[in-house]
């Protein structure tokens, strides 16, 4: 009887090893199950929490960054995400976009895309800055090594704001222009539901939900109804600028 024909070097596990690869192959073909088992188990953790976000008129508030904390200690360290540079536009004398949510060791490039030159700056206390942008200039990658909120202005055309906000925890996000957010592949446990956007008035407490899930297949759905100040962008609010 004819012997069926061995598959050839690179044939194993579903030739999901490449030619010329040495190594045992029956260890790769377990780290190829133990790869494909892994990804199963992460797609399986679905639960899913959405919040949608109006002012007190009933309009949908975009620009709000949510987070979801939790107060059990994490079975292992998170594996830190490969810094990301954002651009931060600068258009018809706004900065764009109004809030950027930025991980610890992202960095920042303000574009000045204008026919006027601007010059951004900020006094935060995570990072204190200033760039003097002629039309079509960038400014330098500045990274954002610490969490917190840093107010930026124009010195030359006060009714410009934006806002960066460093944040570490895992599970944040922000609201689309439907006012609605979601936060993805959550693990069952209680947590905290956080709110922020630059338009809450200083001094009130801060906009949380308690949150419990209870499976993996958990979905959950929050509404908060916030009480915002005028856009500051509309006329100079310096008062936030000491963030």
């Amino acid at each position: 009887m004819a012997q069926s024909p061995r598959p050839a070097r690179g044939q194993n596990c579903g030739r999901l090893v490449a030619d010329g690869e040495s190594g045992n192959p029956s260890m790769r073909c377990l780290l190829v199950v133990a790869s494909l088992l892994l990804g199963s188990a992460w797609s399986s953790m679905a639960a899913e929490v959405t919040v949608h976000l109006s002012d007190g008129q009933g309009h949908a508030v975009n620009d709000a960054v949510v987070m979801l904390t939790t107060d059990a200690a994490p079975a292992t360290a998170p594996v830190p995400e490969r810094p990301v540079t954002h651009i931060i536009d600068q258009r018809n004398e706004t900065f764009i976009p109004y809030v950027q949510v930025l991980r610890p060791g992202d960095k920042v490039v303000f574009r000045n895309s204008d026919t006027t030159r601007h010059h951004v700056y900020s006094f935060a206390a995570i990072r204190t800055f200033e760039f003097v942008l002629r039309p079509g200039e960038s400014s330098p990658e500045l990274s954002m090594d610490k969490t917190g909120i840093a107010a930026v202005g124009c010195n030359i055309h006060d009714h410009m704001i934006a806002y960066l906000f460093v944040s570490a925890v895992p599970a944040t996000t922000m609201s689309s222009h439907g006012g609605d957010a979601m936060l993805s592949h959550l693990a069952p446990g209680h947590y905290t539901a956080h709110v922020w956007h630059p338009q809450l008035h200083p001094g009130h407490p801060e906009p949380i939900q308690k949150v419990t899930i209870a499976s993996d297949a958990d979905v959950l759905h929050l509404a908060f109804t916030l009480s915002l100040m005028p856009d500051p962008r509309m006329s100079m609010d310096r008062e936030h600028l000491d963030y």
